[in-house]
């Protein structure tokens, strides 16, 4: 989550620089005190930014798509023949990709549920978020690209703020207030979740690990972790999908094998074996997808694991303490 913090808020530095041509060092580090501030005050403060972006984006989104279509109209989007064409990435990349964009947060899906009401609104919610908002953030993206009206696709992807800001008028500032709000809505969650997961590891406050993690976050940020986005993705998808499915055979299929020890050592042997498999076919066969393998080979790895016979433990001799 910190690593998503940071490449949010480097995020706005980035885009802000390539529609306004201001400063991204100093729009990020602007950007990252704010996000901080914002999360230190608590989850009512975040809550409320998040409503706030999402009353902005579906309205800004379809001003951008409509002002991208122009004349040609949205039928045009369906001629577009791609900037770097096939030879971008292999099928096994985009798919790794994919999966690294849903998988961290589907790990991450009882932080950001924490506070739903009963589990009905959970799933809802979690719905809601991955995958029905998720995709029209990308559908915008996609329609924006594929019009033309996007300033770098290469590089920023379907940032549309550019499409705003060349309209001009109120445009503009809503454009910019835009890019903060929404930014800052997913960099507070994320900062909040880490800060409140390590709070629970080292026993300090979710405040105190806000400022640290914060710190750490934009540092990351101002020094330019934007830029390695497609290679955060690729490390994404070899370490992450293999802790979702073994917390989901732990979970739903094998809960009745699980170990009463204080330290489980199977989970985090099955996750070793998959990103192990993962970081193999990364290197020596990336036609195929990182992320399905580390699934498949972690999956394995606990199955196999899981069935291994738990020792029992030794009895205690007579004058022994237990």
């Amino acid at each position: 989550m910190i690593g998503w913090f940071a490449f949010q808020t480097g995020m706005v530095g980035s885009t802000l620089n390539l529609s306004m041509g201001w400063s991204a060092p100093w729009i990020t580090l602007l950007a990252g005190v704010l996000f901080v501030a914002l999360t230190f005050v608590g989850i009512r403060a975040i809550s409320w930014i998040g409503v706030v972006a999402s009353v902005l984006f579906i309205p800004l989104g379809v001003v951008a798509v409509v002002l991208a279509a122009g004349n040609g109209g949205i039928g045009s989007a369906l001629s577009y023949g791609g900037g770097a064409g096939a030879s971008a990435f292999s099928f096994g990349v985009a798919v790794t990709m994919v999966f690294a964009c849903f998988a961290d947060s589907g790990t991450m899906t009882a932080d950001f549920t924490r506070w739903a009401r009963n589990g009905r609104e959970g799933a809802l919610a979690a719905f809601a978020a991955f995958p029905v908002a998720y995709l029209i953030a990308q559908l915008a993206g996609a329609l924006v690209v594929a019009l033309g009206g996007a300033a770098a696709p290469g590089t920023a992807g379907g940032d549309f703020l550019h499409v705003l800001v060349s309209a001009g008028g109120v445009l503009v500032p809503l454009a910019i207030v835009f890019v903060f709000v929404n930014l800052g809505s997913v960099c507070a969650h994320c900062l909040y979740n880490g800060a409140v997961g390590f709070g629970n590891i080292t026993g300090k406050t979710m405040r105190q690990l806000t400022i640290v993690l914060g710190v750490v976050g934009t540092v990351a940020a101002v020094a330019g972790i934007w830029s390695y986005f497609a290679t955060w993705l690729n490390i994404l998808g070899v370490l992450v999908p293999p802790i979702g499915i073994v917390l989901i055979l732990d979970q739903l299929v094998f809960a009745g094998r699980r170990a009463t020890a204080a330290l489980a050592w199977k989970p985090f042997a099955a996750w070793a074996i998959g990103a192990g498999g993962a970081l193999l076919t990364h290197f020596y066969a990336p036609q195929l997808s990182d992320a399905v393998v580390a699934m498949v080979v972690g999956g394995l790895a606990f199955t196999a694991l899981a069935y291994l016979p738990v020792r029992a433990g030794q009895p205690v001799l007579a004058g022994e303490t237990a």
